[in-house]
């Protein structure tokens, strides 16, 4: 059986007076998945599962984060923190009309929409949290994402012809790797501007707060890479009530070689208790609706 090949939607919204891409795939009274992109990445990097969660029934929604993707781009570090980034996956959801969603991300994505869950833990219906970084990963975030933001700070003109080198490239056929590229081939005062904001800001949610997220959550982690440390994800499935958790081979398991880790996923969202809520009216976060 053939799978079903649903047009793509992509659109803007406003968020404050920024203006945030978004796509959407998927039946349109499918269940609502919410996913976000890594840091410096944007939309194409969850794209591939987001086709396999569309056949299965889901409507997904692709998040590009302010300075991602097709969203604006300041170049002032303080417009990109964390918590700034949930606000505007709540924004998204308000704007959708959404009550309630399952949130998921990858890396930054991750920790965001566990922030997300943090604000407004009545609009989570499950978390899917892969590779989160936190406290664990801090000595490898600090050794790989600074001396890459001060190389594009310092070495801006440099840096200026290898994005335009990249852009100019055929795009690569797997969408996570074109994701890659984009992010390679920013500018680098977004580049700059990105890191430093999200470094400096707040990163996480505190284990207090962490502790009081109900929603069922599926943790996916592993080993081979210290900026996504497993100690983290194994602390956050210890540290959520409801949480269970997966070890993927590498990185990019998920993406490139799905077979073994998609039928587990799509198990966790199929299990999920029926959601009651009412559809049509949304409860706007006073966050969101002060963005």
């Amino acid at each position: 059986m053939k799978p079903t090949v649903y047009p793509v939607e992509q659109s803007y919204f406003f968020h404050g007076h920024y203006r945030l891409g978004y796509e959407i795939y998927g039946p349109a009274r499918g269940t609502p998945v919410l996913l976000v992109h890594g840091i410096l990445m944007d939309a194409y990097c969850n794209r591939d599962i987001a086709g396999t969660l569309a056949n299965e029934g889901y409507r997904v929604i692709l998040l590009d984060l302010l300075g991602h993707g097709r969203s604006d781009k300041p170049t002032k570090a303080a417009e990109h923190r964390v918590d700034f980034y949930a606000e505007q996956v709540l924004g998204l959801m308000d704007h959708l009309g959404l009550e309630r969603a399952i949130l998921g991300g990858v890396s930054l994505g991750a920790i965001t929409t566990l922030t997300a869950a943090c604000l407004a833990p009545h609009r989570v219906r499950a978390l899917f949290l892969e590779m989160p970084v936190m406290e664990n990963a801090v000595p490898a975030a600090a050794l790989m994402l600074v001396p890459l933001m001060i190389a594009v700070h310092y070495a801006k003109p440099v840096y200026r012809i290898f994005a335009r080198i990249l852009r100019k490239l055929p795009e690569p056929k797997r969408a996570v790797l074109n994701s890659v590229r984009n992010a390679l081939a920013a500018e680098p005062e977004v580049i700059r501007a990105i890191l430093h904001g999200i470094l400096v800001g707040p990163v996480v949610p505190s284990v207090r707060r962490r502790r009081h997220i109900q929603s069922p959550t599926l943790v996916i982690g592993h080993a081979r890479d210290p900026l996504h440390d497993m100690a983290d994800a194994k602390a956050l499935r210890r540290q959520l009530p409801n949480a269970e958790i997966l070890v993927a081979r590498s990185v990019m398991e998920l993406r490139t070689k799905p077979e073994r880790l998609m039928p587990r996923v799509l198990e966790f969202l199929h299990a999920l208790p029926a959601d009651t809520d009412r559809p049509g009216s949304v409860r706007r976060t006073a966050l969101a609706a002060n963005g």
